[in-house]
């Protein structure tokens, strides 16, 4: 959640800078005087008298993110109420900041060369485990560095100012048990604190020091076989250390008699009228002392304020709200609502709470909220259908992985949840990794929902060996992730099961949580198409996973097919671009295919690329070398991707929803991901794109229809379509030119193409679609083969389809080479840079799969991450394309951008 803190002398003259410059720059004389009354009202802030919010910390807090220091426990022979004192000096220890597992820290001490780079994983000790194996459900060596328990130890001082404060001590994440003491008092026992996904909160107010230096000592416990923790089951290895550590944020909080806990708003609107909203507030509050007392609690949401008075009890924590039948005011007209991406504008509130007592402020917390209603219901075939707001939504999304060793880079989350935005897809799942809250601020901010959930493949379900603990682990888990994500406008739904639905006493244990939470989405059994007390999951969880034939999803009615809602769903590997694949590899291992890429592939079906290489090789031909093979992977994912989107989106709300498997990866990998480990975006990621454009113009494999899909919720009038069909000499073989309209949130059949006599084996489609100012609103072009691709269903796996009879593309090879040419001009905008190329097809012939990038300069590496306008785009004789690049100024440097276009039969060209 986003919360607020006092001023610092630093923000007001930060305020007041800025401000400075606005006035500097002002040139309308009238606007003076404004200007003045603005530069008075920053100084107001320079002497404290007028707060400059920014909504990053929660006041009164200490963060403990520096300052600490490492060392495994057979290194050490002390016990915590020593180690938690400034006496002992942990000599020898290695310097570490949290959060961060014990391997990340050694890493970035360079005790262990990168992990991440070629075959250096298994040279840690630890690693003996086979390759694709699921290490989480094995136990550690016993010559393993990481079977003992890792100390974490670190000093501070908290402010004088938290004096007569109650002090709370915050851990968000341990994986898997903990010891605790701080200033030799013992807070916590690994007894009770366990359990990965659990939020731990501890009274420390008798045992700290304000005013002085404090001394905290974590002694941590690895996960086992049978703890509820974390898996990365097949996508790619689990790190020596088991993602062992402190692992999300420490922080201490201070507050007076009564302390604030786990703010939100509900909203509910009388559908389908989105006029009023009826907003309901809730926090938890919370009195740790051994008095009763009185307070009064408010909240303020735009020009709403709200109060009522609170009793509570000694040591009593109670859920207290504001309810919409009972403040009126809580009923907000003509609301600013949040809406998903392509769905409208992701509008955020700022909610701020406080508490007092005794005439004094107690505590208080401020968190972005979005007023809006996600519900969902089952069709008449059980399938689930989302509406948010009344609307319903086709899901479009990706699997979302943090970092594998659980590294924190909110740079780096924020360019992701741009790609996500790129790409059209709005949602984003997370099975079983809840990562940090700065994700889902993002998420609440750029309008990508989240489907989140328990993952599969280990303890989590394998309910009949659960003891009590670890239905104790599982319920306060639920209970503590689900009061930190229920505030955010992002949560879709919760999934508590993932390839399993849990059996009656699990589930009935995890449904009185969902309502004594007072979630307020959808909760769904599991991810795959179980049954439970509740009914039908309505998703489904059936492959493929593995290449498939872009006909498949259009033809297939019982699998992985476009139906349904799909959780997880993939057409195989995604080979990276030749960049990635240079920095992922030693020069010695690039080529062939060997051990090295199946290290970086996935685990047990999912180690050897054999399906996906039969596919290319059929369809274009043997690879003569690494290049070929990388750009003819480009091709296969860039269709493959492409139309599985297009597959699902024709078939809204038949289908209702698929998430691709995956969107990103944990580490370098040669599997699902739409951009790769290194940001890098390739074919699957434009194919998506492609798919996934707001209104778009599309071909049906199974059935030679031309769809037009629109995926807004507009109407659009007097749109032009233009299809052409193209031999593979651009001889002309059919054309057609339409006008249509679209109604929102719907998908259309234009024609179905007719007959066609004379065509080569490889030949073309081109389809375009404009609006009615002459607009193009989308291009999309298609190679196509006669010979037919036959999908034999009958010996489909949970994994592939087989393809009994491949499309022929290899005449593709014979297309002439062709120059390009390109133009183009960059500008800084706001730190960023934007590049625009124009390209010109000059020749007399086609110029294919045309890729462009951006480079450092001449002699420069590529720039990544970056957002193309468009990429691997095809060029007609004479056709010219302007297409715009989007990146960070300082990726550039001091280089200048240079802009290098490639393709498949086009000649390398670079241009300033």
């Amino acid at each position: 959640m986003r919360t607020q803190r006092k001023t610092t002398p630093s923000d007001s003259i930060s305020c007041l800078q800025k401000t400075t410059a606005v006035i500097r720059r002002g040139r309308d004389r009238t606007k003076f005087v404004w200007r003045l009354a603005l530069l008075f009202v920053v100084a107001l802030v320079v002497v404290g008298t007028l707060p400059c919010l920014r909504a990053d910390d929660q006041p009164w807090t200490t963060s403990l993110r520096q300052g600490w220091a490492i060392q495994s426990s057979a290194k050490v022979h002390a016990s915590g109420d020593t180690i938690s004192t400034a006496e002992f000096k942990p000599d020898g220890w290695y310097p570490a900041t949290v959060p961060s597992t014990v391997l990340a820290a050694l890493v970035s001490d360079h005790v262990y060369p990168d992990p991440y780079y070629g075959a250096n994983l298994r040279s840690i000790p630890g690693t003996e485990y086979p390759v694709g194996a699921n290490f989480a459900n094995s136990a550690m060596p016993d010559d393993s560095p990481f079977k003992a328990p890792w100390w974490y130890r670190t000093e501070f001082r908290l402010p004088a100012s938290y004096t007569g404060k109650n002090l709370w001590l915050h851990f968000n994440g341990i994986n898997y048990r903990a010891n605790v003491w701080l200033n030799g008092v013992q807070i916590a026992e690994q007894s009770k604190m366990a359990g990965m996904w659990r939020l731990f909160e501890f009274d420390v107010t008798a045992a700290a020091k304000p005013g002085a230096s404090n001394v905290l000592a974590v002694e941590v416990f690895p996960p086992t076989p049978d703890s509820l923790s974390i898996t990365w089951v097949d996508w790619n290895p689990l790190p020596p250390d088991k993602d062992m550590g402190v692992w999300r944020e420490v922080y201490i909080s201070a507050s007076g008699p009564i302390a604030l806990r786990n703010p939100e708003v509900a909203t509910h609107f009388d559908l389908p009228s989105l006029d009023v909203a009826h907003l309901t507030v809730s926090a938890t509050l919370e009195n740790p002392g051994k008095e009763p007392v009185h307070g009064t609690f408010r909240a303020r949401l735009a020009k709403i304020s709200v109060s009522q008075d609170i009793d509570l009890a000694p040591g009593e924590s109670k859920d207290v709200s504001f309810a919409p039948d009972k403040f009126a005011g809580l009923n907000l007209r003509e609301p600013h609502i949040w809406w998903p991406a392509q769905m409208g504008t992701p509008n955020l509130y700022n909610l701020h709470i406080e508490v007092d007592s005794g005439g004094k402020l107690s505590d208080e917390q401020s968190i972005e909220c979005g007023v809006r209603e996600i519900t969902s219901v089952l069709d008449d075939d059980k399938h689930r259908v989302f509406s948010v707001n009344g609307k319903r939504i086709l899901i479009r999304g990706g699997g979302w992985a943090p970092d594998m060793m659980l590294r924190y880079d909110p740079a780096r989350e924020e360019e992701e949840m741009r790609y996500t935005r790129d790409m059209g897809l709005n949602t984003i799942r997370l099975e079983g990794k809840l990562v940090d809250d700065h994700l889902f601020e993002l998420a609440d901010r750029y309008g990508i929902l989240i489907m989140a959930g328990w993952c599969c493949c280990d303890h989590w379900e394998r309910w009949r060996t659960w003891k009590d603990e670890d239905y104790d682990v599982a319920s306060a888990s639920l209970r503590t992730e689900l009061l930190r994500l229920r505030s955010h406008p992002s949560l879709l739904a919760f999934l508590y099961g993932s390839d399993n639905a849990p059996p009656k006493r699990v589930e009935e244990m995890y449904l009185q949580v969902i309502k004594e939470t007072g979630w307020p989405n959808p909760y769904v059994s599991s991810a795959a198409g179980r049954s439970t007390t509740i009914g039908p999951s309505g998703v489904k969880m059936n492959g493929p996973y593995d290449y498939v034939a872009p006909s498949y999803w259009l033809e297939d009615s019982e699998h992985g097919g476009a139906f349904g809602l799909s959780t997880e769903i993939s057409p195989g590997p995604a080979i990276p671009v030749i960049e990635s694949i240079r920095d992922m590899l030693p020069a010695d291992k690039l080529w062939p295919i060997n051990e090295v890429w199946e290290l970086h592939a996935g685990g047990g079906e999912f180690k050897k690329f054999d399906i996906f290489n039969r596919a290319l090789d059929a369809r274009y031909g043997p690879p003569t070398g690494l290049d070929d093979y990388v750009e003819k992977s480009q091709l296969m994912t860039y269709a493959g991707e492409r139309a599985m989107f297009e597959g699902y989106s024709e078939n809204k709300y038949r289908a209702t929803g698929v998430i691709q498997w995956m969107e990103n990866n944990a580490w370098p990998s040669m599997i699902w991901h739409l951009y790769d480990w290194y940001l890098r975006p390739g074919g699957g990621y434009f194919g998506t794109k492609k798919a996934c454009e707001p209104v778009h113009i599309q071909y049906s494999y199974n059935n030679n229809a031309v769809v037009v899909v629109n995926s807004s919720y507009q109407s659009y009038s007097g749109l032009k379509a233009n299809i052409a069909v193209l031999n593979l000499d651009l001889t002309p073989k059919f054309s057609h030119e339409a006008t249509l309209e679209a109604a929102p949130d719907s998908s259309n059949t234009l024609l179905t193409l007719p007959q066609i006599d004379g065509l080569s084996e490889t030949y073309f489609l081109k389809l375009d679609l404009s609006d009615d100012a002459g607009r193009v609103l989308s291009r999309n072009f298609y190679w196509l083969s006669t010979a037919p691709e036959v999908n034999d269903f009958a010996n489909s796996t949970w994994y592939y389809t087989p393809i009994s009879s491949y499309a022929d593309y290899k005449d593709l090879g014979s297309l002439p080479k062709v120059g390009v040419d390109v133009t183009t001009r960059s500008r800084s905008h706001g730190g960023e840079e934007v590049t625009e190329v124009t390209l010109k097809n000059p020749s007399s012939s086609l110029a294919f799969f045309v890729h462009l990038e951006v480079r450092k300069g001449k002699d420069g590496s590529d720039v990544h991450p970056i957002q193309w306008q468009d990429n691997y785009v095809s060029l007609l004789p004479g056709e010219s394309r302007e297409i715009t690049a989007t990146y960070s100024a300082a990726e550039l440097g001091a280089a200048k951008p240079l802009v290098r276009v490639d393709g498949w039969n086009v000649e390398t060209v670079s241009a300033e």
